[in-house]
């Protein structure tokens, strides 16, 4: 083709300083455009001076011969994008079968580096069509035994090529030997201890490690507590790798926790892996006193802390402590919003006897406090939103007048738009129509009509507040004794306790809709120009001239009137 374009320039048709570029395109026949992106070069037509190129959205696209010299940038045919474009199957097969040498071509597609989205955005869907992160995952398993691939710990940070060989324990030591500061060379440790199994000289690797931690710990002791006790953790793993003695003299866990902390803090300050084995060091440091700290933490740390501290009190054997110093905070209304945020998240039936109406209304009084203090944490807000089940749960213990002023509080909390207080209050009619008026400020025909004498109704009052009071309140302690036994699929005690808890409930929200219409009377002075509550009847059977009587009656006064000459006609 150069001396087509030789001719073409000595024609007048092109300037012979782009012929060298326009060879360059036409050899690899593939080529980059700033706007258009890659493109692949089909046809050169030398009578009109020009390139027929396809572009991503330009099929066909015709470019001047002159323009593409001086805008187009030649792609080698052994770049990935280039070999996507003439061989797929091929780079299908080798990510199937080589993972190294797919990802070496990107690298040197690239100059020798590109970070992980680079690489996943060249070879995602076209080459990979299944799971990424499975084949990254493998992939990086592999670089890192390869002495030519450096893997960044930083995702952000380039994946780098190099053509000389470095073993992996020499790469990582470097790496450790050039980390700044303690954290970013527990990092690197951590690196050590994954690819253990991969080590050449485990045991000179470790010497090391553990020698230069021992130096820097000390340093970090009571001004990062948290790095100086993640260093210790990993010290002590990369010591265990290599079969190596505790040294003497060394900085233990113990000495961190010896020192006047805040707890909290502390825990907050480490990665979440290494909170339950920070919570067992501080245990062990502290024998007497370790579930008391906890406890006295739990209402200013995040919920995922919370679950461990949690779970360790309940491990040990002090869930009566957890419970009474969760009811404590709850009743007073000053359990944070992120203590309440782990309570609802991780409820069940251990917690059946502390869950209830009081713990919703502390949750609209820790959102309300977060926005005074401009801590703008709508965590716990969006939980009870989308947690469908959560508000009827808290308030299903309650009476009638309890969920009725919760209702109100709802109706009136800063903390949900309107839109969101809508949902919340639809939640609740529906499992508690009897509110609705309460909510819409209208109240049917038909529900201000139901009469009852006092007598009845006050039957029907001791039933709901024995139901509320005792049944309801008995039954969760059942089931939460009933859990204790263990395995819930066949345990037949809980069953029958949650069994025996559905029918409660719904004995007590038919209680509560006929106690909402109820209309307490004691038929004293009823209308005689029409038949209506309290009125005696005299009926004749025409056809066989027998009289009988009938007494309308409340809507429940039909029983218990045997004793009665007529017949009660219920109302």
């Amino acid at each position: 083709m150069k001396e087509e374009f030789e001719k073409m320039a000595s024609a007048g048709k092109l300037e012979r300083q782009h012929i060298e570029a326009l060879v360059r395109l036409t050899e690899s026949g593939f080529c980059m455009h700033r706007s258009w992106g890659f493109g692949r070069i089909k046809t050169v037509d030398t009578v009109f001076a020009r390139f027929t190129i396809d572009f991503p959205n330009k099929a066909g696209h015709t470019m001047d011969l002159t323009f593409a010299a001086q805008s187009l940038k030649p792609i080698a045919k052994e770049h990935i994008l280039a070999r996507k474009a003439a061989d797929l199957e091929t780079l299908r097969q080798m990510a199937a079968t080589h993972h190294l040498e797919l990802v070496k071509l990107v690298l040197n597609s690239f100059g020798g580096k590109a970070t992980a989205d680079q690489i996943h955005d060249l070879l995602v869907p076209d080459v990979i069509r299944d799971d990424w992160r499975k084949w990254w995952d493998a992939a990086k398993r592999e670089l890192k035994k390869d002495g030519h691939f450096q893997v960044p710990l930083k995702k952000t940070e380039p994946v780098v090529y190099q053509a000389k060989e470095v073993s992996l324990q020499e790469r990582l030591l470097e790496e450790f030997r050039a980390a700044k500061g303690l954290k970013a060379r527990v990092a690197v440790a951590g690196e050590v201890l994954k690819n253990a199994h991969d080590l050449a000289d485990k045991q000179a690797a470790a010497n090391e490690i553990i020698s230069a931690l021992n130096a820097e710990i000390p340093s970090y002791q009571r001004t990062q507590p948290a790095v100086a006790l993640e260093a210790i953790f990993v010290r002590d793993d990369i010591r265990e790798m290599a079969g190596l003695p505790t040294g003497e003299g060394q900085l233990e866990a113990q000495a961190i926790w010896s020192q006047d902390l805040r707890l909290g803090p502390l825990m907050e300050a480490l990665p979440a892996v290494k909170h339950r084995r920070a919570l067992e060091s501080f245990k062990a440091a502290n024998p007497e006193h370790w579930p008391e700290a906890l406890r006295n933490s739990l209402n200013s740390i995040s919920a995922k802390l919370s679950r461990e501290f949690a779970g360790l009190l309940i491990h040990e054997g002090k869930i009566e402590q957890l419970k009474e110093t969760l009811a404590r905070l709850i009743s007073q209304h000053t359990a944070s919003s992120e203590l309440l945020l782990w309570l609802a998240k991780d409820r069940n039936d251990s917690f059946a006897d502390v869950l209830g109406p009081e713990v919703f209304r502390a949750m609209l009084t820790a959102m309300e406090r977060d926005q005074f203090h401009e801590r703008r944490s709508n965590r716990l807000r969006d939980f009870i939103l989308d947690d469908q089940d959560l508000l009827v749960e808290l308030i299903g213990s309650a009476d009638l007048e309890v969920i009725k002023d919760l209702t109100r509080a709802l109706q009136l909390s800063p903390s949900f738009d309107d839109m969101d207080k809508r949902s919340l209050l639809a939640r609740i009619i529906k499992s508690y129509p009897a509110i609705q008026s309460l909510i819409s400020g209208e109240q049917s025909q038909k529900e201000s009509n139901l009469v009852v004498s006092w007598e009845s109704l006050e039957r029907r009052k001791n039933e709901y507040h024995e139901l509320v009071e005792k049944k309801i309140p008995a039954n969760s302690k059942e089931i939460a004794l009933a859990r204790s036994y263990g395995d819930l699929r066949e345990n037949h005690e809980y069953k029958a306790a949650k069994e025996m808890q559905k029918l409660l409930m719904r004995r007590k929200g038919e209680l509560e809709v006929q106690l909402v219409r109820a209309r307490g009377t004691d038929f004293a002075s009823p209308r005689t120009d029409v038949v209506s509550i309290g009125t005696r009847v005299n009926a004749t059977d025409l056809a066989t001239n027998q009289e009988e009587h009938f007494t309308v009656l409340g809507a429940w006064d039909s029983r218990g009137l045997s004793a009665r000459r007529d017949r009660p006609c219920p109302g």
